[in-house]
């Protein structure tokens, strides 16, 4: 046998005082479970039984087993034991609620007569009750895991038994005062709503996160102690990453699937489920003829003249301002400002860019003199057009660095206008936002997790409506451009908030209404010029490049890769960059997510018909979406963090010739916040594919199957896009 395989089995630390304690501890637990079931069972019982007994058996593997006999020689057999002690042991043990219980278990007359007076003493149970606080228990529980692996302390441990037993009650104490609030063992009234246990555990997992991120990519070894260690032929360094994927990859599932379980709860409630007209909504008033409409109605067009003027001063500065992009408005506005704001407003708020659009405000105006009546070719109405040109930009982006070169962009700026005025002077309504627009898409495809979108209030009036103004349009108003008929939309795909089936409603029935994120995906119904989205591979193709296509252009920004590529560049000359980041996009953005969608429908066909297949695995390419925007908008948000103020040189050489800047810093906050965001597009894809298996079969372990695949890529993009986030990205667009 292997000598190390041979130690690990014979290293039992046998510790009498701590066996004794946990053997004493189970068995007044069941002498009180016992008791509990004479007077009144309850069918969870046996569940809680489980749960404590498996509690303290993972103690005793935690204090007993060779892991503990290990700690000194392997850091990961050091984190495991933590991994035990702080995320297994405290939630199991609470999961058998073991307060009434243990007293029962207890004689009576002590704890009568010994017990009694500390459990009625009000200063006591007050300083319980402030033990238990979510915040306090939260704020313990990361500062006892921060403080003791710092280096100094953590060393401490290792050299001290005494200190060492510190350590470890310390990391089990306050994990039971962690988990308290989201088990909840006790009687009484929770002190925060169900969904305040999302972010508890997301900011939670954001240290987990950060602290096994430092493991794996500090590049130095952290402990002395392991420095001298090489058995098994592990070197320390490689001991120190396996360790923190010890505490990444299971502490981060520890934190992330209740955190999606009670997610799922929350947005499968009644009261986010309930009909749009039991929604508040932004409504519509008609005074002495005149239309007193939803401030979005009234400010568009003000909001599309400004968006006008900044894009024509930031051609002008592009055409004729310096080259330098730092010191240039199309250098700095385009590729910092705008694509973080827009994308921050489609997660929280809709679609607003494409309501603000100054290419269709200058278009609206081109009509009046000239206006095509042309259809949009029949064969060219799916989504292949605009998924080909994002997959260009995507490439040009990094091969020909666009975000460097203002010129460029203000020919791109001044591209769209010329597109958007001559597409739509020859071809009626708005095919140009709906079949080629790249922008419109993306901003399309974001919007499925707006918390708005544009919809009816009461159903039953536009089942009366004979006109159908909405999409029809009248003497004063036109209808919707995109061919959305209101009583059949549903989510966001395809609109552009342009609020036109607002003001042509007679009855005032359309307003902004409050959704739930990715509400729409949930069902498969036949939706107005969209049909139904488990039909639409035009479809599923862009939503896999908006998905991969985040993390690549985020991934060619880091340091890692932009190496690889510039050692490709030494090799193969120097015309080769663009080829070289071609055979990157390409792979990344399209046929690596080609081959990974059909490696899932292939393990989809054992659980459905194969006929039904393709559907299925449409609409789980379609669930994709949040973990996609999640890390569009972790990325983006580094450089809106980073470059907020990067305008300013460019605004000063404007007005004063002078330039004056300061040094780009991260703050403190960033990482957490991109965390966050990847975090909570991770768990609303998983919830989305999971709700999506349970719609397509009844059989649990069928839903399982078709999840599973699914749910291994979403975890994979999430790795990756963690990874990414903490690789040294270049900041662009600012001086150095």
């Amino acid at each position: 046998m292997n000598p190390i395989a041979n130690a690990a089995l014979t290293s039992w630390a046998w510790k009498p005082l701590t066996t004794a304690i946990l053997l004493s501890t189970a068995l007044i637990y069941l002498r009180g479970w016992v008791r509990g079931r004479r007077l009144l069972r309850d069918p969870a019982d046996w569940n809680r039984l489980g749960a404590f007994v498996a509690g303290l058996g993972t103690l005793f593997l935690a204090l007993e087993s060779p892991l503990d006999s290990f700690d000194n020689l392997f850091l990961s057999a050091h984190m495991a034991q933590h991994l035990l002690l702080m995320m297994i042991a405290p939630p199991l043990i609470l999961m058998g609620h073991p307060l009434v219980p243990t007293l029962r278990g207890l004689p009576r007359q002590f704890v009568k007569e010994g017990l009694g007076p500390f459990l009625t003493w009000r200063a006591l149970r007050q300083f319980c009750d402030l033990l238990t606080a979510p915040v306090f228990s939260w704020f313990a529980f990361a500062f006892s895991t921060l403080f003791w692996h710092m280096p100094k302390f953590y060393e401490l441990a290792l050299r001290s038994p005494e200190w060492h037993n510190v350590q470890h009650a310390s990391f089990f104490w306050t994990g039971i005062l962690f988990w308290w609030p989201i088990v909840q063992p006790g009687a009484g009234k929770p002190r925060w709503p169900r969904w305040a246990k999302i972010p508890y555990l997301l900011f939670a997992d954001i240290v987990n996160t950060a602290l096994s991120a430092f493991f794996v990519f500090s590049g130095r070894l952290l402990y002395p102690t392991y420095s001298a260690i090489y058995a098994g032929g592990l070197r320390p360094q490689e001991d120190q990453t396996f360790a923190g994927l010890i505490m990444w990859v299971p502490g981060s599932l520890i934190y992330l699937v209740p955190a999606f379980v009670i997610a799922m709860r929350v947005l499968s409630s009644p009261q986010l489920l309930r009909p749009a007209t039991a929604i508040r909504v932004v409504r519509s008033e008609r005074v002495r003829g005149k239309d007193r409409l939803p401030a979005l109605v009234r400010w568009r067009r003000v909001a599309q003249t400004a968006m006008l003027l900044v894009a024509v001063a930031v051609m002008a500065d592009g055409f004729f301002g310096p080259r330098v992009a730092a010191l240039n408005l199309a250098g700095v506005l385009p590729w910092i400002h705008w694509r973080a704001l827009s994308i921050l407003a489609l997660i929280a708020v809709g679609n607003l860019f494409c309501m603000a659009c100054p290419f269709t405000l200058v278009r609206d105006f081109s009509r009046k003199i000239w206006a095509g009546n042309l259809r949009w070719p029949r064969p060219l109405r799916n989504k292949w057009i605009p998924a080909a040109l994002l997959l260009v930009y995507l490439w040009t982006y990094e091969a020909f660095s666009l975000w460097d070169s203002p010129w460029i962009t203000a020919w791109i700026i001044a591209g769209y206008f010329g597109a958007a005025i001559v597409l739509d002077g020859f071809f009626r309504r708005a095919s140009f936002c709906k079949y080629v627009c790249p922008i419109g898409q993306f901003h399309f495809v974001s919007s499925l997790l707006s918390p708005r979108e544009i919809g009816v209030k009461r159903p039953e009036t536009c089942r009366a409506c004979t006109t159908h103004d909405c999409i029809r349009g009248n003497e004063t108003v036109r209808g919707c451009e995109l061919y959305l008929f209101q009583p059949k939309k549903s989510g966001n795909l395809d609109c552009t908030f342009c609020l036109d089936c607002v003001k042509a409603c007679p009855h005032e029935n359309i307003g902004l209404i409050s959704i739930a994120p990715a509400k729409s995906l949930l069902t498969d119904s036949y939706r107005s010029s969209l049909g139904r989205l488990s039909k639409r591979t035009d479809l599923a193709a862009l939503v896999l490049l908006f998905v991969f296509g985040a993390f690549v252009n985020a991934a060619g920004m880091v340091t890692p890769v932009m190496e690889w590529e510039h050692r490709w560049h030494a090799q193969l000359g120097r015309q080769a960059m663009p080829l070289i980041v071609g055979a990157f996009v390409l792979t990344g953005a399209a046929l690596l997510p080609a081959f990974v969608t059909l490696v899932c429908a292939w393990l989809n066909r054992f659980a459905v018909k194969e006929s039904e297949t393709r559907d299925f695995v449409r609409r789980c390419v379609l669930a994709l979406v949040p973990i996609g925007a999640g890390m569009w908008a972790s990325h983006l948000a580094f450089h809106i963090a980073t470059g907020w103020s990067a305008f300013w040189p460019a605004v000063q050489r404007i007005f004063s010739g002078s330039v004056q800047f300061a040094a780009p810093t991260i703050s403190g906050w960033l990482t957490p916040l991109q965390i966050l965001l990847l975090d909570a597009g991770l768990l609303l894809t998983l919830y989305t594919i999971w709700k999506i298996a349970r719609g397509s079969t009844a059989r649990l372990r069928a839903a399982i199957t078709l999840t599973a695949p699914w749910a291994i890529v979403s975890c994979a993009l999430y790795v990756a896009g963690i990874w990414i986030l903490f690789q040294p990205m270049q900041m662009r667009g600012m001086l150095h």
